[in-house]
């Protein structure tokens, strides 16, 4: 029996000697006395071969009160810390994490190997049955080109849940067109299709979208394409750009806040409720957004206030060059400070009520030569396009992908039923 447990293992790892190695006693018995157990691996190892206990990281819970509340000593504990600081720092646990203890399956259950998961892809594994070992580990990952389409009812979101989608595709194409298309004022009619890469982690749980390689917007009847295209392969830069090699961005964001509402534009005639309705010219545009959605930086630029001031509230000022500079009024909090330089898109603060105002809301306030101006009234200028030397590689690039996008077709019955309504206000 002895030789026989001996080639039976020898012959199940090739000779490779771990925690992974362990054979439960009842994997022993033959075929003729027991029904051999399904095999179910998890992180590299047999699960079958052990005791499982699963549980997340919990307030006061760090690597040695878990490890010691499993019946590993102290001692036990310090020498397998200090052989793994190399690979994870245990101090850096966070509360509500997944973890695994792969345990022996006799009475005492000794912790033969924990397994951190930071996040859905990524694990750690610090194993100390004979020898202690740690290494990091990421699950594997199989991605699924995904297309879809719709007809704007209500907005984005609405539209992409109605049909099952994920909320973060209506994000991401919000980030893909924030610079060429206003969001907070889509129409009915206005449709979409996109190709899209979602992930998957052991083909069965799902783990967000890995990219979108091309997008088409019809807003206004106007056609918007994108085309994801990397520009520099040696620093894995890509961007959005359109079937005429046209990039995408424009220096400003249409709005400082994503998927708000504008509550008030710029009006230098506008009657303000609070201040009993007198003419008051309102030199801003206000984004309606729920207090603590993030404020972004429209354009890259430094900031050259951050402070409270009167009606204004807590507000930051950002000069983007001799031209340009933008303000950001009423917020909760600041989260930048005077001299830093920020990036288009960086949270900037988030929306509050600080100072004169009914609601919650930012006040985005455009500087055009040192003079407030409404933004959506200015011609601003594009970002670089593709370079000269790219521009062949990518004509040819997206032949066959825009080709992909254009056989899309769009739901029929939201079509049907936009002619309908149609047709019915012709008549009316």
């Amino acid at each position: 029996m002895k030789i026989f447990r001996i080639v039976l293992i020898a012959g199940f790892v090739l000779g490779i000697q771990s925690c992974k190695d362990d054979v439960a006693p009842a994997e022993l018995t033959t075929q003729n006395s027991i029904e051999e157990q399904e095999e179910l691996f998890e992180f590299g190892y047999n699960l079958n071969n052990f005791t499982v206990v699963r549980d997340t990281i919990k307030n006061g819970d760090t690597f040695g009160v878990i490890l010691e509340r499993n019946n590993i000593n102290y001692p036990k504990i310090h020498q397998i810390a200090e052989k793994a600081k190399d690979t994870f720092d245990i101090r850096k646990l966070q509360v509500g994490k997944p973890y695994t203890l792969l345990c022996t399956k006799d009475s005492l259950k000794e912790p033969q190997c924990f397994i951190y998961q930071p996040n859905k892809e990524d694990y750690v594994v610090i194993e100390f049955c004979d020898s202690i070992l740690a290494y990091r580990e990421k699950k594997p990952i199989t991605i699924v080109e995904r297309e879809a389409s719709g007809i704007i009812n209500e907005n984005l979101t609405f539209t992409m849940e109605e049909q099952g989608l994920p909320i973060t595709l209506a994000y991401d194409m919000s980030d893909i067109y924030a610079w060429t298309i206003d969001f907070f004022r889509l129409q009915k009619g206005d449709r979409f299709k996109v190709i899209y890469k979602q992930k998957f982690i052991e083909d069965s749980i799902y783990a967000g979208i890995q990219s979108i390689d091309a997008a088409y917007f019809e807003h206004r009847n106007e056609v918007f394409y994108a085309f994801n295209y990397t520009v520099d392969s040696s620093k894995n830069i890509s961007d959005y750009f359109d079937e005429k090699t046209k990039s995408l961005r424009r220096t400003f964001l249409k709005a400082p806040v994503q998927f708000s509402r504008i509550s008030s534009r710029y009006n230098l005639n506008r009657r303000i409720a609070y201040y009993g309705y007198k003419k008051r010219p309102h030199r801003g545009t206000d984004f309606a957004a729920p207090v603590g959605t993030p404020i972004l930086a429209t354009a890259n630029g430094t900031v050259t206030e951050s402070t409270r001031r009167g009606g204004n509230g807590k507000y930051v000022k950002i000069k983007h060059n001799a031209t340009y500079s933008t303000q950001y009024l009423h917020m909760s909090k600041r989260s930048v400070n005077v001299g830093q330089f920020v990036k288009q898109g960086d949270v900037i603060g988030y929306v509050g009520m600080t100072g004169n105002t009914g609601g919650p809301h930012v006040c985005y306030r455009f500087w055009k030569n040192g003079k407030q101006v409404d933004p959506f009234r200015q011609k601003l200028p594009a970002a670089e396009s593709i370079p000269e030397a790219l521009i062949e590689d990518y004509i040819e690039f997206i032949k066959p992908i825009k080709t992909k996008l254009d056989e899309i077709e769009f739901p029929e019955t939201e079509v049907e039923e936009l002619a309908e309504e149609d047709l019915v206000t012709q008549r009316d």
